[in-house]
Parts: C-alpha cells; structure tokens; sequence
C-alpha cells in the first residue's frame, strides 16, 4: 500500500489529539477518523480522565463519530491498536488504518489480519519520540502498563 504524503498530515491531527491527551493527564495515544479524505471524528485516550478502561485513542474516536457506518472510513492513530481496539476495528470493518509507530508497542496487526483489515505503519518519528519521552517518566510507565492491562 502506498504511503501518501496525506498520511502524516492526518497522523498530526492524531498526535494533536495525543498531546491534549497528555495535557489532560491521561496517555498519548490519539486518534482521528477520515471519509473522503476530510476529519470526521477525533479521539484520544481518555482511560485516565474518564475513569473508564475502554477509553483507548481509537475507541474514544469511534465513539465521537456516533452511530454510522465505518466501511469507507480511514482512522489515523499514533500508536498500533491492542487487541481490543484492533477487534473494534476489525468488527467495524474500516477501509484501511494508519498507524503512527509499532516500535514501543507492536500491536494486534495479527487481528486486523484476521478481519482482513488493510494498514499502513508510518514508522512515525513523532509518534515514537512522543511515545518514548512520555513512558520515560516512570509514574507515566505506570499508567501506561495499566492501560495494557498488564
């Protein structure tokens, strides 16, 4: 599949709505969903602050975009989806979903494999350093394995 140079355009909204995540005392991890090329929905991981452990990035962004079809959506998130947002996604049946990094958290590619869910990984160096400078605060760490639920 080919990387578009749209893709790291909607991948800086997504790591926008990673750092309002930050601002907000909660994880780096956001999201934004695209139909025709045009934001639709945005999320961001909202574990933290709403108390709420289904609140990943992706999931935060699906539920902002309300009761419609996703089939010819594309969702831009900063990091690989875990296994239950790679299910919502897989279930939904997006087009396609672009991926910021997999460095510091490989993901549920083998999910969106499985629903035959088309992905790009940009290997993102925004997304990984944001990533990374944030899990180097070990109270950050913390939180970050919770959210994995580890």
């Amino acid at each position: 599949m080919t990387i578009e140079p749209y893709h790291f355009e909607f991948m800086a909204e997504a790591i926008r709505e990673a750092e309002m995540s930050i601002a907000e005392g909660g994880l780096p991890i956001g999201a934004v969903l695209t139909r025709d090329k045009k934001i639709i929905a945005r999320g961001h991981n909202r574990r933290v602050q709403e108390k709420n452990v289904i609140l990943h990035g992706e999931m935060s962004c699906m539920r902002n975009a309300g009761l419609t079809s996703f089939h010819d959506t594309v969702m831009y998130t900063t990091l690989s989806p875990c296994s239950m947002c790679a299910g919502a996604i897989g279930l939904f049946k997006l087009s396609l979903l672009v991926i910021g990094e997999s460095v510091t958290f490989p993901g549920s590619k083998d999910i969106l494999s499985q629903f035959g869910i088309p992905y790009i990984d940009l290997a993102d160096q925004r997304s990984i350093d944001l990533m990374k400078s944030w899990r180097s605060v070990p109270a950050n760490e913390r939180l970050w394995q919770g959210d994995i639920g580890n």
